[in-house]
């Protein structure tokens, strides 16, 4: 894509002092900002034409380490300018080149630690700031543009922007953004493995997936970091910039606070300010967390849940007011998912209130469980939160429901069981109604993201089992998805897009005789159970012998063809991954609930000896600290179908999906 290549012909310039150092691993003075003076947005960013974002000045001082310089006194003289390139009007100061006032002058003092070193001693380094923001920006003109700051009488730092040509005529009508949190492609083929059929090497039915129109992949690295977490990830693609970890729709600075970071417009604030078209958002996850989040919040803190809710009902300028912002979404037309604790009065919901309240005297449909999601209609905006945190698996939802008792996660927040759940594809198909009945009205289109959070959650507690049933129902939900577009008339206008944010490490190498492996008295001799090449054998998971336990057994005519037969099979798969703590391994399905593969003593995470009991013990990669699996540097899979879709083709940066989509839509150009 134009776009990618435009990145990669730019080069960064940073003119800087011999004592400035750039730090490679996790310790830095500030990720977007390797040099003394700080340009936010940062080198290599590019705009979609009109898209709102900020800008952050900043301009360090460090008071002591390796970086000390100018005695800890800032540069408060600092000027910036705009070019664009081509132009002959040269470097413009900022405020005349956007036509705003010259922003206020700003200080403030931070810490950080340089390296491990640093921190082990306690030793802190102390950074003085001065700082200017410029709030609620756009740049309409297509072309290169070079941001400079100049500092300290002599230093410079140069950030290149670019603004693609825009593509104004729109091919979709409606965008369905489907999100499988974590999810790879190893992972996509051993949820084959276990949900389709296979005989002689050839599967007898396909995943939905397998079966799009467009393939691509992305590569997902993050602004200071190789590896992402989920909501710079997210926001990468909701808004087409890269950002710092942890950070949903702004570039990270050093402020104290996380709301007055630099802003970037996402695909829906674009969508609501520019078509005027309803937005949904559906998640399996707590409605707050960072993917459903990266939607619409602005916070340089994912964990700030309460704030992003009330993001979905209002704007980040109703959120503090002396930042100026001119877009939001502004009331999200349909939101499905978990997370009561952020709706039910008290320490979870934003100022204290009860913000199931708050949203119906908005005009919400408010609902609690599925039976009542069934029964919405499409005249009204709609709220359903589910439960207290996240969404119970698929796994224990239809196949070991016991599990869903003694939970104490009702959404009402009264302590009592939340039995009566919906799925993905219960909830996306609802959305998929009540935006088509808005979008009709005025005829805008919709725009819906839909996530299965939990691939990710389960794969971070090396639960594979509920990972890959999480994976199948994405699968399912999607493929319903296309035969009711069918049903409403709404295949040709609409564009699907399914990925994921980020991958981990995972894959299948054999297969496991897990009754062998149980009856063994050492971890050498448990190792022997495990089977590879011609003794990994075939999948038990679909082609099985004799009677099945009821609690084994799901009834295809619940949920299709398209799921295991058995979940706990004799000879079942084996997998693993690199980036893991300490834990014990046996290959068999934690039918008591979600496992627990590690326990907290003094000096970090151990195996849990009551996880996995039968298993063998396997050794960890990570520090001590980290008590979960992590995420990985892999590409992920792109999947497309629709108007639009041929450009999902190839291998491209996270940040391009954004633009993809856009262009789709035909958001760019204008105000």
């Amino acid at each position: 894509m134009a776009i990618l290549s435009t990145m990669m012909k730019r080069s960064s310039i940073l003119l800087l002092l011999p004592a400035v150092l750039v730090s490679a691993q996790t310790f830095q003075r500030l990720g977007t900002c390797p040099t003394l003076g700080c340009v936010i947005p940062p080198d290599q960013t590019d705009f979609l034409a009109g898209q709102h974002f900020d800008i952050r000045l900043e301009v360090h001082a460090p008071v002591n380490g390796s970086e000390a310089f100018n005695e800890g006194v800032p540069d408060d003289a600092f000027t910036f300018c705009i070019e664009k390139v081509g132009s002959k009007k040269g470097c413009v100061d900022a405020a005349k080149f956007f036509g705003v006032k010259e922003p206020a002058l700003e200080k403030w003092t931070f810490d950080y630690f340089e390296d491990l070193f640093a921190q082990d001693a306690g030793s802190a380094s102390v950074v003085n700031v001065a700082s200017k923001a410029f709030r609620g920006l756009s740049l309409r003109e297509p072309g290169e543009y070079l941001a400079k700051l100049s500092y300290y009488g002599g230093m410079q730092t140069v950030a290149h922007w670019a603004v693609p040509k825009p593509v104004t005529k729109r091919t979709a009508k409606n965008v369905i953004f489907f999100i499988g949190d974590g999810m790879t492609q190893n992972m996509i083929t051993a949820a084959r493995l276990i949900g389709h059929k296979s005989i002689n090497g050839r599967y007898q039915t396909l995943m939905q997936m397998d079966q799009m129109e467009v393939l691509g992949h992305q590569m997902t690295h993050s602004i200071d970091s190789f590896i992402t977490d989920s909501a710079n990830s997210a926001s990468a693609l909701m808004s087409g910039k890269k950002c710092s970890s942890g950070s949903l729709n702004v570039w990270g600075d050093s402020t104290p606070t996380p709301f007055d970071d630099p802003k970037m417009e996402t695909i829906a604030e674009l969508f609501k300010r520019k078509r005027g078209g309803p937005i949904g958002m559906v998640s399996t996850a707590q409605i707050a967390d960072a993917t459903p989040a990266s939607l619409c919040a602005h916070t340089r803190d994912r964990g700030t849940y309460a704030a992003n809710v009330f993001e979905y009902l209002h704007s980040p300028q109703d959120l503090n007011s002396t930042l100026a912002w001119p877009t939001g979404c502004g009331g999200v037309d349909v939101i499905f998912g978990g997370g009561a604790e952020q709706f039910v009065a008290g320490k979870g919901s934003w100022e204290g209130k009860d913000f199931y309240q708050e949203f119906a005297k908005a005009g919400y449909n408010v609902v609690q469980n599925k039976t009542q999601l069934e029964g919405l209609s499409g005249s009204k905006k709609a709220l359903g939160i589910f439960t207290v945190s996240h969404l119970s698996k698929w796994l224990d939802r239809h196949v070991y429901t016991n599990n869903l008792s003694g939970q104490k996660n009702s959404p009402t927040g009264d302590g009592s069981d939340a039995t009566d759940q919906p799925g993905l594809k219960d909830m996306t198909l609802k959305a998929i109604e009540i935006l088509h009945a808005q979008a009709k009205k005025n005829n805008t289109g919709f725009f819906l993201m839909s996530e299965a959070a939990s691939i990710d959650k389960m794969m971070h507690v090396l639960d594979y089992d509920r990972a890959l049933g999480e994976l199948l129902e994405l699968d399912d939900t999607i493929r319903a998805t296309i035969q009711y577009l069918k049903e409403i008339g709404e295949e040709d206008d609409t564009l699907i897009v399914v990925t994921a944010d980020h991958g981990h490490g995972f894959d299948v190498f054999g297969g496991a005789d897990t009754k062998y492996l149980a009856e063994q008295d050492t971890d050498r001799a448990k190792r022997r159970a495990v089977g590879i090449y011609e003794q990994s054998g075939l999948s038990g998971y679909q082609v099985v012998s004799g009677s099945l336990p009821n609690n084994n057994t799901v009834v295809f005519g619940d949920q299709g063809p398209n799921f295991p037969v058995t979940w706990n099979p004799r000879y079942a798969f084996a997998a693993g991954f690199g980036g893991t703590p300490d834990h014990r391994e046996g290959y068999v399905v934690n039918s008591g609930g979600i496992r627990q593969p590690t326990a907290e003593e003094e000096d970090g995470f151990v195996a849990n000896p009551n996880d996995q009991p039968n298993g063998f013990h396997a050794s960890g990669t990570l520090p001590p600290s980290s008590g979960q699996g992590v995420h990985s540097l892999t590409d992920v899979s792109v999947f497309a179908n629709g108007p639009g879709s041929d450009a999902f083709r190839g291998v491209y940066n996270n940040v391009d999906i954004f633009f993809k989509i856009a262009n789709a839509l035909g958001l760019a150009g204008g105000d």
